[in-house]
C-alpha cells in the first residue's frame, strides 16, 4: 500500500506537465470528506490516504504519495438531485429561497448560478417540488459548499486545509466596492 499524507489544493504551484503525468483517483463526496480512506488510482496502486483531520478533498486537488508521486483527484459522478427553477411558474430567485430552506436544514448543497445539487432525499425533493422547483435525479459530480464556519478556505467552496489569504479593504485593495 502506498501511503498518502499530503494534499495540494487544485495542484497549486505544480507545473502543468507534472499534472498531465499524474495518475488519477475518482472519488465520490462521501469519501472525499473523510481524512482517512483507501482507494485505487488509475495506475492500479492501492493508496492509504492519511490526511490531517478535517481535511476535505475536492475534485482537482492533488495528493502526494510517500514516494513523491502525484495523484490527481477527480470528483466521481454520483446520485444527486439537480434543482432548477420552473420557467413556467417561477423565476431564478426561487433557487435562492430553496438554498435558504436547505441551509436551515444543514443540507450539503452545491450552488451554481442556474441550479442547486443535493444528495438524494425524497422528503426534501417533495418540499422543493411544492416550492414549484424542478427536481431531477442525475448522476453527476458533487462539490458542496463548505459551511460558513469552515476553517480557512479559498474562493467559493474552498478547502478546509488551505489557509485563506487575508483580504484588507482600504487604499490599494485593488477592486471597487
Amino acid at each position: 500500500m502506498l501511503q498518502v499524507s499530503k494534499c495540494i489544493p487544485q495542484g497549486q504551484g505544480l507545473a502543468p506537465v507534472l499534472l498531465q503525468r499524474a495518475s488519477t483517483v475518482e472519488l465520490d463526496w462521501d469519501v472525499r470528506q473523510k481524512s482517512r480512506f483507501d482507494a485505487t488510482d488509475s495506475s492500479d496502486r492501492h493508496l492509504g490516504v492519511f490526511l490531517p483531520r478535517g481535511t476535505v478533498v475536492r475534485g482537482g486537488d492533488v495528493l502526494v504519495a510517500e514516494d513523491g508521486s502525484l495523484i490527481k483527484v477527480l470528483a466521481a459522478p454520483q446520485a444527486v438531485l439537480k434543482i432548477t427553477h420552473c420557467s413556467t411558474h417561477g423565476t431564478p430567485f426561487d433557487l435562492i429561497r430553496a438554498a435558504y430552506h436547505l441551509g436551515n436544514r444543514h443540507v450539503p448543497i452545491e450552488l451554481k448560478p442556474d441550479h442547486l445539487k443535493i444528495e438524494p432525499d425524497h422528503v426534501l425533493a417533495d418540499m422543493l417540488r411544492a416550492m414549484h422547483l424542478a427536481v431531477h435525479a442525475v448522476e453527476e459530480a458533487f462539490e458542496p459548499e463548505n459551511g460558513a464556519y469552515a476553517t480557512g478556505g479559498y474562493g467559493h467552496g474552498g478547502h478546509s486545509h488551505a489557509p485563506a489569504a487575508p483580504h484588507v479593504h482600504g487604499p490599494g485593495c485593488g477592486h471597487h466596492h
